[in-house]
């Protein structure tokens, strides 16, 4: 397969950099091993070394030659507990326990919590997670200095281990002056994509879109129970979305998890924005060369319910085996794909076209697509709507979009099926049939005589303006014809 070829898969893979990953040899070998996209955690870190990796990622692109998107992930408001005079306490079961707003060291008896907000909402019988939830605890009294406690799970606590608040809507901004810093810095260094971490209203997602002054996408990720009490108005103020199910799987019971991930993917995918699956996907890759058979069946399931994305964290970032675990992934999402009864699956959410021209087109192309033998679907956009349009269809072919913006080619990295060429725009219907041929021969999209769908608006040019569905034959010539 040729680097320009499309991939031969229609989910993404989103791959992590960090210490392991983030050299210019590494991410070449992780977009040859099948990443589409990199995310940048800004949790660990300088803006130094940041800045450095996304400068490697853009030279991996040229060299490489396909559109690569940069996701920025923000750190969020990360609740913790203070310092303890020894560092750490065993807090026996049973036993009380008090936070409280007294910044001297803590003991086992009790230890600072210094995030006054918390002291306000929290109420009798909620719960306190630390560590991940390794240590539970249980309001017994909470008052405007203290909050006591019993531990329902008992355990070692140390200093500024993390709290989660799963029963409550903890009165916090979601951007911590850091998150600013670092929000400041993506847009600056032209980050794709930007994701907004502990969501819990469609206020917080308005606040990051704000201070983005119209650059880059914006995923909120969701994490928080609270998040779910609002899904609909957050995906509709958010460009995508990412299941985020690390925190979720802390603050909800495990088995809650998996139907809250398929209720999420399938109310995203209905607004036709990108949905991402993440966070322990193949953890055990962090260690070991090859995946568990349940690491792969979840992997599987995110490309069974149509996840536009799927990630990688520590398995890239700091794992022993990165090139490896991107590997797997890739042959899983081919693997499923190519399943005859993936698309029965695919397709269990029924998804209703606006009624738009330009919706009306792309529910048509996919219905086309399954009566008619198509090689693709070539959609030419400048704002990546139309592509976004078709791809909430999941259509049985692969998309080629032409576009002539790099920034749109590079953020339609993260969407299913589509495979973005950045090229001159076109000025004219019988321009667009050459190139729309030309392109779709050279990036592996059929062969001679070769019938592909091609999707444009009329007048050229004109942004939202879809409104043209035409089938073309590929002939064998149309290669040699002029360069686009």
């Amino acid at each position: 397969m040729a680097k320009t070829d499309h991939r031969g898969r229609k989910v993404k893979i989103l791959a992590t950099l960090g210490p392991a990953s983030r050299s210019p040899e590494m991410i070449e070998r992780l977009l040859h091993a099948g990443a589409d996209a990199f995310r940048v955690n800004m949790s660990h870190g300088d803006h130094a070394t940041h800045a450095e990796t996304i400068a490697n990622i853009r030279a991996a692109e040229k060299t490489f030659g396909r559109p690569i998107a940069i996701l920025c992930d923000l750190q969020g408001p990360k609740l913790r507990v203070g310092t303890f005079a020894e560092g750490k306490v065993l807090i026996r079961h049973g036993a009380h326990f008090t936070l409280d707003r007294d910044p001297t060291p803590g003991t086992a008896e009790r230890v600072c919590l210094p995030h006054p907000e918390l002291f306000g909402v929290l109420q009798k019988g909620q719960r306190l997670l630390i560590d991940d939830g390794k240590l539970r605890l249980r309001v017994i009294k909470a008052e405007p200095d203290s909050i006591l406690c019993t531990a329902e799970v008992g355990g070692f606590i140390s200093d500024r281990k993390g709290v989660n608040v799963p029963d409550a809507v903890v009165p916090v901004p979601a951007l911590t002056e850091k998150d600013r810093r670092d929000l400041a810095f993506a847009v600056e260094h032209q980050a794709d994509w930007i994701a907004l971490s502990f969501v819990q209203r469609p206020e917080d997602v308005a606040e990051a879109r704000k201070l983005m002054g119209g650059y880059g996408a914006l995923v909120a990720k969701i994490e928080k129970p609270a998040a779910l009490d609002r899904l609909e108005e957050i995906i509709e103020l958010a460009d995508g979305i990412m299941v985020a199910r690390g925190d979720l799987g802390v603050e909800l019971n495990p088995e809650e998890v998996p139907p809250l991930q398929k209720k999420i993917v399938e109310a995203t995918r209905r607004s036709g924005k990108p949905v991402i699956v993440a966070t322990q996907m193949l953890e055990s890759m962090i260690e070991s060369p090859a995946p568990t058979r349940a690491e792969v069946s979840d992997v599987a399931n995110a490309v069974y319910d149509g996840a536009d994305a799927v990630m990688l964290s520590a398995e890239t970032a700091s794992g022993a085996w990165p090139v490896e675990a991107v590997t797997i992934m890739d042959r899983i999402g081919k693997q499923v794909e190519a399943d005859p009864g993936y698309a029965a699956r695919v397709h269990f959410t029924a998804v209703r076209p606006d009624a738009t021209t330009a919706d009306a087109l792309a529910q048509a192309s996919a219905t086309i697509a399954e009566t008619v033998t198509l090689a693709g679907i070539i959609v030419f956009t400048g704002s990546g709507s139309t592509a976004r349009r078709v791809a909430r269809e999941r259509p049985a072919v692969p998309m080629l979009v032409l576009t002539p913006s790099i920034k749109t080619a590079r953020k339609l990295a993260l969407l299913w099926g589509a495979h973005a060429v950045n090229t001159r725009d076109i000025g004219s219907f019988e321009e667009m049939i050459a190139k729309g041929k030309r392109m779709a021969l050279r990036h592996g999209f059929g062969a001679a005589g070769s019938k592909l769908i091609t999707l444009a608006g009329v007048p050229f040019g004109t942004p939202g303006s879809t409104n043209l569905l035409h089938i073309v034959t590929l002939a064998g010539n149309e290669l040699e014809k002029h360069q686009g």
